[in-house]
Parts: C-alpha cells; sequence; structure tokens
C-alpha cells in the first residue's frame, strides 16, 4: 500500500508542457523561439516552442503529428507555407485568399491554418506612421511571404503592387489574384537580371529568403536606381540588418527589417493558439537583447 500510494504521489506532480513548433527548413537560424519564450514566461503559461526540421517529403506526416502528439499548433516557414495547405483539415478564409498558411492551430481537434505574416507587416508600418492606401508597391518573390504582403496590402488600398519574381508565371499569377480580388492595380515582372527599381515606387520588399543567416548574399538589384525618397524593407529576421538593407541605407533610403513583421506576427499567432493577448513590449526586448551584438 506504501508503494502504491508512493506513486500515486508521484504521478500527481507529473504534467504535461503544452508544445509549439515551427515547420521548416532551414530552421536553425530562426530567431522566434527567443520571442516566444518570453511571451510565454510573461503570459504564466507552461509551452514549449521548439523549431522543427521538416524536408518536403515528411511535411504531411509532420502535419498528422500535431493531432497525434496533441500540439497545440505550429508555425509553417520557408519553404513550406503553401505546400502546407493541401495536408490541413480547414483553411481561414484570408489565408486561402492569400493561398499561403503560416500558422496552423487546433479547433476541435483539426487542423486549421492561418496566416499572420501580411497582417504582421501591416502593423509594423502603421506602428511607423505609415499607411499603404495610394502608395506603389514592388515585391521581390512570389513564395508564401510576398502572397501574404501583396493580399493584405492591396486589400488595404495599395494603389499599386508588382511582383518581381524568376519564375514569371507564378509573378503573373499572384498579379492576377490581386486584381481578381481587390480595387488595386497589380502586374508581374520577371526577374532576369539586377531588377531596376521605377521611379514612381514608394516600397521596395523583399520577400525571399536571399540573405537569410547563413546566405551572403543579397537580392538582384540595381542599387544605382534607389532613391532616396524609396522606403525598403526586408521580411528576413536573421540577420535583421541584412546587406541589402545596408546598401540602401547607403543610397539614403529609409529602410525596416523584419524584426518588427515577426513580433507582430508573432502576436496575432498567439491569439490563434490561447486566446489571449500577448506582451509585445516584452517580446520586443527579448528580441533585442537577442541581437544586441550585430
Amino acid at each position: 500500500m506504501e508503494a502504491e500510494k508512493g506513486g500515486q504521489d508521484m504521478s500527481e506532480k507529473c504534467y504535461r508542457k503544452e508544445v509549439i513548433t515551427c515547420f521548416g527548413m532551414p530552421i536553425d537560424e530562426n530567431p522566434t523561439v527567443v520571442v516566444m519564450d518570453a511571451a510565454f514566461r510573461k503570459m504564466g503559461l507552461d509551452y514549449i516552442y521548439n523549431g522543427s526540421l521538416v524536408y518536403p517529403e515528411d511535411l504531411e506526416m509532420a502535419v498528422k503529428a500535431l493531432k497525434a502528439l496533441h500540439l497545440k499548433g505550429s508555425h509553417v516557414t520557408v519553404p513550406h507555407k503553401i505546400a502546407v495547405m493541401k495536408y490541413l483539415d480547414a483553411i481561414d478564409p484570408d489565408a486561402a485568399l492569400i493561398g499561403a498558411v503560416n500558422t496552423i492551430y487546433m479547433k476541435d481537434g483539426k487542423t486549421c491554418g492561418a496566416n499572420t505574416d501580411g497582417k504582421g507587416f501591416l502593423v509594423s508600418l502603421r506602428e511607423a506612421g505609415m499607411k499603404p492606401k495610394g502608395k506603389t508597391f514592388a515585391i521581390l518573390g512570389a513564395g508564401g511571404a510576398a502572397r501574404a504582403l501583396s493580399v493584405e496590402l492591396a486589400l488595404a488600398k495599395a494603389k499599386k503592387i508588382t511582383i518581381v519574381n524568376r519564375t514569371y508565371e507564378k509573378a503573373e499569377a499572384l498579379a492576377k489574384l490581386i486584381s481578381e480580388k481587390a480595387e488595386t492595380e497589380a502586374g508581374a515582372t520577371a526577374w532576369t537580371g539586377p531588377y531596376s527599381v521605377p521611379a514612381d515606387v514608394d516600397f521596395l520588399i523583399n520577400c525571399t529568403n536571399i540573405g537569410l543567416r547563413p546566405d551572403p548574399n543579397v537580392p538582384s538589384v540595381d542599387f544605382s536606381s534607389f532613391r532616396p525618397e524609396l522606403i525598403v524593407c526586408d521580411v528576413v529576421p536573421n540577420p535583421p540588418h541584412t546587406r541589402f538593407l545596408k546598401q540602401a541605407e547607403a543610397r539614403g533610403c529609409r529602410t525596416f527589417d523584419g524584426l518588427s513583421m515577426l513580433i507582430n506576427q508573432a502576436i496575432i499567432s498567439i491569439r490563434c493558439w490561447t486566446g489571449m493577448a500577448a506582451p509585445a513590449d516584452v517580446m520586443k526586448r527579448a528580441l533585442a537583447a537577442e541581437f544586441s551584438g550585430e
């Protein structure tokens, strides 16, 4: 009886931490874990956030594992934001319109897909006192991040959006989607050489993973076409101060790095997983400390 009682006491002390993961390839340089750990501690939640290296051929199994292991959900990063959609039970209407998912949450035992990238970017612009309405944007890339940002910018009444991509057909398809779903003028440009930024462009946004550590490259652009009035953004969060942004700053451009978008989209994701408001200030301080030595 004593042994049984002792075993019972031990079992009562056992508990299970809730887990949120992130599917990606690569995943080692993703700084989101720092942000999430700080947020969960402040919120008093016994949650763990980690990165999971997932190869494309294993993506379906990774999604099934969310159910099998009773996880709370997952982030989804490159290169899986589009491919993951076919493995989900349900997709939020705005994510379906975008055609990409960066957040998976569980509802009634089902995997549901959301997209917080574009919303996070818009919050970052507004925090800086900028509004996309009536502005002209050029977006480098046509993948998941580009789809999220371009659709949200169009819905926010951007004047014109040009998608610049190596595969012209993908750029054209995204531009067509924007034209059909919003009042924004949209066009496509083949990225066959250094991209020269037209004089009417207000914002240039790199939505590719070029420059993501350990890649030292910069997107193929004609930096001589950069004007001091041009606002240059990079969604790459690590390193935050990319060579692309440094080149833009050298030409007098105002720049925005990927950290603000990362935090703002993470705040929206946390609400999807927990239904709670996230501590933005705590998250920003944690990320600033992580990159204080940059």
